[in-house]
This record gives C-alpha cells, structure tokens and sequence, in this order.
C-alpha cells in the first residue's frame, strides 16, 4: 500500500527510534523528537515500538491512502478529518480505501505522530528510516513534499477485527457513500503521557561547565523563566530572555555531545540539544536535560515558557526505569485489545 502526499504541511517527516550506534564517525541519531508519543502511536496500530511514522510539526500534511489502512494518530492535540468525518485520536482507527486524510493545526503541542499499520517500508539507511533534515541522511533526506509516494508494509489483518468487521458488514449502498473512518470503542488516555504545558520544569542535570558560570547564572538557569527562541528546530531549543556569562573565558576542545546536553554559546543563549543533535560540541555544557523530559520539551512551542529544575543522575535513571516499566505493562494491555477475538 502507498501513501500518497497530497500537501505536505509546515513540517512533516518520516521518523523512527532514530540512528544508534554511529557516534565515532560523526552521524547522529535524529529519529522523532517526542519518542514517547511516536512509541504509543506505533503500539496502537501493533507496531514495533520504533517502526518508521510520521512526524507531523504544528501544521498537518493531507494525505491519501491507496488500500483500507490501520492507523494511530498520537502526541499534540491536531485537527484530523476524512471529508467531515473526525478522526479521534490516541486509538486505532481503520481508514477505507481512497481516504484523504486531512490533518489541521495544533491547539496544544508541537508534535503530532502518524503510525500506520505495517510501518513506512522506506529502504533503511545506517540501520534507521529516519530522515535527518539537517545532515540531509536518510532514505527520504528531507521533509516531505506534495506527491511524494511512501510505500508501506502490510499489516496483519487479525488487528482490529471488531473495526474491519464494521467495515464489512456495510450495506453495499453504504460503502459507495462517504463513511470512511471506523475507529476503536477504546482509546488512551493522553494526560499520563503528553503534557505541553508550560508550568511543569524541564529536570536538568548540572554540568561539566556549570561551576564555571558566574553567581548570578548559576541561580538563574534553575531559577529564572526563559523562552524559546523561534529559530529552535530538530538540531536545538534556543532558551531566550535570561542571558547566561561564565565568570571567565574557557578554552575549550570539542567533546561528544548528545540530545539534551545544554550548551552556553558565546552570545549567552543556552541551547539544548534536541534530536538532530551534532556528536561533539565545542560550547561549554552547563547542563544534561533528563531523557525522560525530552519528549516533554519537544512538545514546548516558540514564545512558550520554560523553567530548569535540578536533578540528579540516579534520580534521572530511576525515573527512567518507572517510565519504562510503565510503558511495558501499556504495551502489553493494547496488544491484548489488538488481538481480541470478535
């Protein structure tokens, strides 16, 4: 089955788990930059967690779908709809043969993630479909763009049976009339895992560096409010308004860098690295916000409010284990949802 693009929107990709393991020769991960809601979306539709899908910035594309298709739609809160038909979201949802998908603006987040049944078969490149928009890598090294076709790989029909069901048992009349969205009973509830808000702190970890901010600093990067710039994107998130100083120049040699590691450029604006993060930097690094509330900071819009709260490393690998735990156990009830019999 083939995906057809009919609109592209503001910012749209194909993402997965992203390209691990190619640090040394300097090739980063990209992959989606909220890897919490690209997992669930892919969990609805009986994917493999870091199965390639559509990641979907502010504004959505317009999509057509060749062949009856399984999908999920997860992260910030869009506007999606088949004709005038609303598609839910945080669950499975079967769109009939020759849909036109059309995906809207945000009213909250940034991120919005499309899995599809089966996966986006695109071939892999270093191990990942993952398009990295800044190092132009990838099978599709770029954000997509009107007519693009994006093969997808089959899916078991035994998912959803219930929704292929309600499909089948259509009147013939039905079917040549504009029902084309059959969407599961069940959903998930987004509040455990999306949150865009601007009141909760993104959890940092102090530094190599931090020590070599001067006093004032120091308090303000887990004291003040800053804002984010609106030139942040995949590689960073640029924190304005709060101007940061080391007390004295560093000299400094590049070192490896990762998403999350939080850099002081000369000009004073911190910037934490997000998924298209380079392997080494050569900017002071002031801090390491926590992989478990990078997903959290993906979701922050331009203009939007961000405070620091400090942590520590066995606090941040505890929650980390939590979260894991969590989305197990999540991982399991769906798959028993999926594969229900009828």
């Amino acid at each position: 089955m083939n995906l057809r693009v009919l609109a592209p929107g503001l910012l749209t990709s194909v993402q997965d788990g992203g390209r691990r393991g190619h640090a040394a020769i300097g090739v980063g991960r990209a992959g989606a930059m909220d890897d919490v809601s690209l997992r669930l979306a892919n969990m609805l539709v009986g994917n493999a967690q870091d199965v390639a899908a559509l990641e979907i910035t502010l504004r959505g594309p317009r999509l057509r779908f060749e062949a009856d298709a399984l999908i999920a739609i997860a992260g910030a809160e869009i506007d999606a709809r088949c004709g005038d038909e609303i598609v839910p979201l945080w669950r499975p949802v079967l769109l009939r043969a020759g849909s036109e998908l059309s995906l809207g603006g945000m009213r909250h987040g940034t991120r919005a993630y499309l899995a599809v049944a089966g996966g986006i078969a695109l071939p892999a490149v270093l191990g990942s479909r993952s398009s990295d928009i800044n190092a132009a890598l990838g099978p599709l090294p770029r954000a997509l763009a009107a007519g693009d076709e994006l093969p997808c790989a089959a899916a078991p029909r035994v998912l959803c049976g219930d929704l292929r069901e309600a499909l089948g048992a259509l009147p013939f009349e039905a079917r040549t009339e504009n029902r084309r969205v059959f969407a599961a009973k069940w959903s998930l509830d987004p509040s455990s895992w999306f949150d865009a808000g601007a009141t909760r702190p993104i959890r940092a970890i102090a530094g190599t560096h931090f020590d070599r901010l001067d006093a004032d600093s120091r308090r303000a990067l887990f004291g003040a409010e800053f804002r984010i710039g609106v030139d942040s994107n995949r590689v960073g998130c640029r924190f304005e308004r709060v101007p940061l100083k080391l007390a004295a120049p560093i000299e400094m040699v590049s070192a490896g860098t990762a998403p999350g590691t939080l850099q002081l450029p000369p000009g004073g604006v911190p910037i934490a690295l997000t998924a298209e993060a380079p392997t080494t930097g050569g900017y002071p690094r002031i801090a390491q916000v926590i992989a478990i509330d990078l997903p959290h900071l993906a979701q922050r819009r331009p203009g939007d409010a961000v405070r620091f709260a400090p942590t520590d490393l066995a606090a941040a690998q505890m929650r980390y284990l939590e979260r894991e735990r969590a989305l197990a156990k999540l991982a399991s009830w769906i798959q028993a949802r999926l594969h229900r019999p009828w």
